[in-house]
């Protein structure tokens, strides 16, 4: 495991290029910052600083090599590399409310955008009057939506919110592409379809993930629980109760593995083999050696002289990330199985791991 300070400011959210030679990250302000990997170092090379309000979301298109900001201030950019100067394109949205996560659909022709205006927009170039315009989905949300996630057939959209729900709608747009054949989710697909609404989630759900085959979806909820809907086992939702602290963000890094990291400021490894399987792994983030076990004799009469007490300062975690881990991304391997994945954290960090079975 690899760790890369981008300085004191906590990170929000992250986003990689295609050849994972850049990253694009906010440091919870109004501003995106790109790096350069240089060696073991990451060099600043871009500033995008469009917004007015605190970005909330990043995603980077690998084939298209566009980049889509969201920010409180209600509004999206679709970034375009010009002659080395990075150009934004304003998106219409139509929301009054903070946006809250943005994501772009597997083969880049749109992006879903979730916001506290209690709806999805799902946002299409239209070549005709060069602009990007949003269609709404509306049904059922009765809070702000906190997460997403595509399915692999670039029609199906996973969502998480406030609401205390999981859902699963239909994102076909019939003026930019096919019509969708009949998934494991449902057969019938207009745009805004509900295909799953699972409703005993138990908190806010922070983060979505479909798995490589898009058969089974997975959260993770506020009250310190993940879960898993089974597509193929007739939607089964099967959910377990983690032990630490709640966790804020969810990565299939295969059809049955699954990672998860929040606010114990480590990654952990779950397995779903099937309905009522769902399971604990073990914890990724290897602790550190403790200090208390390599105190010295003259070290123990120091800090009773100063601290009346023989203890060494316990206020450093032993984990690799000191604060919140905010998001994972996968960094190698392909969908169906990511050999290496990224967090960002709270504490200003960014960490590269490498997944082993």
């Amino acid at each position: 495991m690899s760790l890369h300070n981008f300085g004191l400011e906590p990170l929000s959210c992250h986003a990689w290029n295609k050849d994972k030679t850049q990253i694009a990250i906010s440091p919870n302000n109004n501003e995106a910052h790109i790096y350069q990997k240089n060696g073991k170092e990451w060099t600043k090379i871009h500033e995008l600083t469009e917004h007015s309000g605190r970005i909330t979301g990043i995603d980077w298109a690998p084939e298209s090599d566009r980049i889509v900001t969201c920010a409180a201030d209600r509004n999206a950019y679709v970034w375009t590399l010009k002659d080395g100067v990075w150009k934004p394109t304003l998106v219409l949205v139509r929301i009054n409310r903070a946006a809250t996560c943005v994501k772009w659909s597997p083969l880049e022709n749109k992006f879903a955008l979730g916001s506290g205006a209690k709806l999805i927009s799902v946002c299409y170039f239209e070549k005709e009057n060069d602009w990007w315009l949003s269609k709404h989905i509306k049904k059922a949300m009765r809070s702000t939506v906190l997460s997403l996630d595509w399915h692999p057939n670039n029609i199906l959209l996973a969502a998480g919110s406030a609401d205390l729900h999981c859902r699963v709608f239909s994102a076909y747009i019939k003026d930019i592409e096919d019509k969708p054949g009949p998934t494991a989710w449902g057969a019938k697909m207009p745009f805004g379809e509900v295909l799953l609404a699972h409703k005993d989630c138990g908190g806010w759900v922070h983060s979505v993930s479909f798995s490589p085959s898009g058969d089974s979806l997975a959260w993770v909820s506020h009250n310190s629980c993940i879960g898993v809907a089974d597509a193929a086992q007739g939607k089964e939702v099967t959910q377990l109760a983690v032990e630490h602290l709640p966790l804020t963000s969810v990565l299939h890094m295969n059809e049955t593995e699954i990672v998860a990291a929040g606010h114990d400021c480590c990654p952990y490894q779950y397995s779903y083999k099937g309905p009522g399987s769902l399971e604990f792994v073990k914890k990724l983030d290897i602790p550190k050696q403790s200090s208390k076990s390599l105190v010295s004799a003259m070290q123990i009469f120091r800090n009773l002289d100063k601290k009346a007490t023989a203890e060494e300062d316990d206020s450093e975690l032993d984990t690799r990330h000191q604060n919140s881990i905010t998001q994972l991304r996968p960094v190698e391997g392909d969908r169906g199985n990511v050999e290496k994945f990224s967090t960002v954290g709270l504490d200003g960090a960014m960490g590269i791991w490498e997944f082993k079975l």
